[in-house]
Formats: C-alpha cells, sequence, structure tokens
C-alpha cells in the first residue's frame, strides 16, 4: 500500500454558487486544511443559485450588492477589499473593478453536472471561478463556460451538446430542490461525512477540527 493508498478519505458535499466568493474562500480554506491533516477529501460540488431570477444581462455587481443587502458603496468596498486580502493569502486572485458583474449560473451548474459524469466536475468548478472572479468573465455566456470545459480538460464540442440538449435542466433543479428542502439557505454549505454541515467561510481550524472528528469516529 503506498503512502497516498493509507491517506484517510473524506466524503464532502459542497453546495455552493460560482458567482459567490465566499464559496472559493472557503474551498480554499478547507483545502489548506485537508493539506495539513494529510486527508484525502471525495468532493462532490451542488448546485445554488444566489440570484435565480437575474436576467440574461446580468447587473452590475456593486449595485447589485447595494440592492440586495442595503451596504453603502463605501461597505461595499471594504468587503472588496477584504475579499481580496483573504484571497490573496489563500492563492487566489480576485480582480473586482467598476464594471464587475453578477450574471446568471443556472447554465453553469447544467455545466457541471454534466462535468461530474465525465469525472471533470471540480477542475470544472475551479475554472469557473477563475473565468469569473480572476478574470473577470461572464459565466452565463455560453463560450465563456466552453472555454472553462476546456480548461478543465473536458471536450468542447461534447460541452456544448450537453448545454444545447437540456438535458441536465431537470438533474439541477431536482438538486436545488434537494438542498433547499434540507435547510440549506445560503452558501457554501459543506456537509462533510454525510452528517456535519458547515455553513459560511469558517476558516482553516474550524474546518480542521471537523475533520479530526470525521477522522475518530471512522476509526
Amino acid at each position: 500500500m503506498t503512502a497516498q493508498e493509507s491517506r484517510p478519505i473524506v466524503q464532502i458535499d459542497i453546495v455552493s454558487d460560482v458567482v459567490c466568493p465566499w464559496c472559493i474562500v472557503g474551498f480554499r480554506q478547507l483545502d489548506q486544511a485537508l493539506r495539513e491533516q494529510n486527508v484525502l477529501a471525495q468532493l462532490r460540488w451542488h448546485p445554488f443559485e444566489l440570484n435565480p431570477n437575474m436576467p440574461a444581462e446580468g447587473q452590475n455587481l456593486r449595485e447589485h450588492i447595494v440592492e440586495k443587502y442595503g451596504s453603502t458603496p463605501e461597505q461595499s468596498q471594504q468587503a472588496r477589499d477584504r475579499l481580496t486580502q483573504l484571497g490573496s493569502e489563500l492563492g487566489f486572485t480576485f480582480n473586482f473593478n467598476d464594471d464587475s458583474r453578477m450574471v446568471n449560473t443556472f447554465a453553469a451548474h447544467q455545466l457541471l453536472d454534466w462535468a461530474e459524469t465525465q469525472v471533470r466536475q471540480h477542475p470544472l468548478k475551479m475554472a469557473l471561478f477563475a473565468a469569473y472572479f480572476t478574470d473577470q468573465k461572464d459565466v452565463s455566456r455560453i463560450e465563456v463556460l466552453l472555454d472553462a470545459a476546456q480548461d478543465a480538460g473536458l471536450d468542447r464540442d461534447a460541452a456544448r451538446e450537453a448545454l444545447e440538449s437540456g438535458n441536465h435542466v431537470a438533474p439541477v433543479r431536482e438538486k436545488q430542490q434537494f438542498w433547499t428542502n434540507n435547510g440549506v439557505s445560503g452558501v457554501p454549505s459543506m456537509v462533510f461525512g454525510g452528517k456535519y454541515l458547515v455553513t459560511g467561510a469558517q476558516g482553516t481550524e474550524t474546518y480542521t477540527k471537523v475533520l479530526q472528528r470525521c477522522l475518530a469516529e471512522a476509526a
């Protein structure tokens, strides 16, 4: 048995949206905890739309935050600065600017649903986070989604067919409903070992404690 094979494995289900900055922050914190504890994760990403009614043209991000949360422009800027710093500490680049937009993510979730059948869901999720936050791309546009699929090692034509077929509309809706029915109302929401729910980006230390608890019970 190799050292890798002997490492413990914990199943982690992550409910998230690709336009949620705290989702990539939370994942990077989790990833740090996994590395520090020398634990392997069996990751599954699940769909959640922060703005299911967002129109195709999207909305200026700053305007959206003010409208949705009642934040002042100053508070919005402070949040961006904090996220940018956090991201930098975790090895992720946020490139917010005055033209940053909130967009509809339903097509992205359909592509992620298909990518799971190709065993490339996690690389696609990472590619979508980078496309949206680092490269400031519109992840509601099909060509942007196909670029991300290609970056994740997926076949571009097969990805286009998956989106255009509509085969993943119903499965995504069902999965969204499942998590909503089970009390998930915000993201990220992570379920460890099928039993411990942690909501929000809770930091490497918190994730470490939950992982240790899972490992202790498994032992």
